[in-house]
């Protein structure tokens, strides 16, 4: 079994939530309290998403998981995000990457995943929809989480209860997030229907 990160140490998680504050970002919230979590990350537009949710939940002395194409994960770059939490996989078959991180989420008694449903940076109409399965195979619980450039204001948002449809239910997230007003760090990558 893999041993992964669960936590950081004060000193590191008191530098990142400074630094966030320093870089004008409010915190919305707290970290997830469930041992099992996902929690949503939108609108994905940039790379610095990732910088941006990461000094959030760092901050809280959380580990907060999140995939990356295993093409990233050459040395030394490799090594400095297995210590960031990040996941190899391989995005040559989304089936296999979903039961990839199933099986993720049951090695570990506590694990926090964020997902980006958009799947991508690119501006897409489709969300994907393998956070809904994951949820429902480990018993995690969702959280719409949200980084708005256009207010500078990030968290992990509202719990999200799912029902056994995954497709209503995904229509229903993408609504909830087109109410919100979220800006994207690149504006025209954000589509709302």
């Amino acid at each position: 079994m893999k041993t992964r990160k669960k936590e950081y140490s004060k000193g590191w998680a008191r530098f990142c939530g400074w630094l966030l504050r320093k870089m004008g970002w409010t915190t919305v919230g707290g970290p997830m309290e469930e041992k099992k979590a996902i929690v949503l990350g939108v609108p994905h537009t940039s790379v610095w998403d990732f910088l941006i949710s990461y000094l959030f939940y760092t901050q809280f002395g959380k580990v907060a998981h999140v995939m990356i194409k295993k093409e990233f994960f050459f040395w030394p770059l490799g090594n400095l995000l297995r210590a960031c939490g990040c996941i190899p996989v391989d995005r040559s078959s989304a089936a296999a990457m979903v039961k990839s991180l199933i099986n993720e989420m049951e090695q570990d008694e506590v694990f926090h995943l964020a997902i980006a449903p958009e799947g991508t940076r690119k501006p897409v109409k489709r969300w994907k929809s393998g956070f809904h399965l994951i949820a429902k195979e480990t018993g995690a619980t969702v959280y719409a989480g949200f980084f708005d450039w256009g207010r500078k204001r990030v968290g992990c948002g509202e719990r999200i209860e799912l029902t056994d449809d995954a497709r209503a239910d995904l229509q229903r997230v993408q609504a909830y997030y087109e109410s919100l007003g979220l800006v994207g760090k690149h504006k025209d990558c954000y589509v709302t229907h």
